[in-house]
């Protein structure tokens, strides 16, 4: 199986367009030890040919643009895409706003929990989608749907999706709901990734709250592992005046500190760790930081855009 990273940012990219925070200044002055990256999706294939894009973020056509491989062959139709679905997590607008550039009626499947495609059908700039081309299919947690070609034809990757901690996406949050802003299990799910056989490949969590016993022992002895890495700290915004949310108040675990991912995950066992969706204030961006080096002594990759993985 073919794994492409297409954004490793969270939302905003690094640098975020507004911040002019020392992490987004060196970014932006091309620093060799702060390297640019936009906003969190991936791709996958079983043949290396066509693909399944999990999450459309904003930064999508750009992304494209970045691996050939995922645009039209010189021996192709005039109008044809090697994208044969996507998949979405949540209803962030880092995770939907790309859909739009997959307009100009292109076929392809579009998967998402019944939750997350109800807000694509209550938000009409979506229906630039033209149905007649893009199949929506509902997904329901827990249940193991089979991804499809554009034809019918099965891929061979089974895809389980399962509700993690989190909360609704920003632009939806009803304060009037209470403390949990009226979050529903299938607002935020991670994805386990099966091959034709049936063996888990790898999981994918851009977003989670926090790691439950549950989830270590589900994901213990796995291969690979693709993990929320947004903030260093919980109150790092904050620390560094750029925000006034902590990582909990946004549904995302910090790396860092006695409840963050780095120790949670330090007794379950996983062949390789990668952090993706990483905020731009985030020191682990920057190859030469002391957070970065702690990462890494503790087996932790960070994604960066392009990067590819084969299992």
């Amino acid at each position: 199986m073919h794994i492409r990273v297409l954004g490793a940012a969270a939302g905003g990219g690094y640098p975020q367009w507004n911040c002019n925070h020392p992490n987004s200044r060196k970014a932006r002055n091309k620093d060799p030890n702060a390297i640019a990256r936009t906003q969190s999706s991936i791709a996958i294939s079983n043949d290396g040919l066509r693909w399944f894009i999990f999450n459309a973020s904003p930064d999508l056509r750009q992304q494209l643009w970045n691996n050939p491989i995922l645009m039209p062959k010189p021996s192709d139709p005039l109008r044809y895409s090697p994208i044969m679905g996507v998949l979405l997590t949540n209803a962030d607008v880092d995770h939907t706003a790309g859909l739009i550039n997959l307009r100009e009626s292109q076929s392809f499947n579009l998967y998402g929990t019944e939750r997350v495609l109800s807000v694509l059908e209550n938000n009409s700039i979506f229906n630039v989608l033209n149905p007649k081309f893009v199949k929506r299919k509902p997904i329901k947690l827990d249940k193991p749907i089979n991804l499809e070609y554009k034809d019918g034809e099965a891929s061979g990757i089974t895809v389980v999706p399962f509700a993690v901690p989190g909360k609704v996406a920003l632009w939806l949050e009803d304060e009037s709901k209470g403390p949990n802003f009226g979050s529903v299990e299938e607002d935020t799910i991670a994805l386990e990734v099966k091959n034709a056989q049936g063996k888990t490949e790898f999981y994918y969590i851009p977003g989670c709250a926090n790691i439950p016993e549950w989830l270590k022992k589900r994901i213990n002895n796995s291969n690979l592992i693709l993990f929320d890495g947004t903030l260093w700290t919980d109150d790092e915004m904050i620390k560094e005046k750029v925000g006034i949310k902590t990582g909990k108040r946004m549904g995302h675990i910090s790396m860092h500190g006695s409840e963050g991912s780095i120790e949670s995950f330090k007794n379950i066992k996983i062949k390789r760790k990668i952090f993706i969706h990483i905020n731009t204030t985030n020191p682990a961006l920057l190859e030469n930081s002391d957070e970065r080096k702690f990462a890494n002594e503790a087996g932790w990759e960070i994604a960066y855009d392009n990067m590819e993985l084969k299992i």
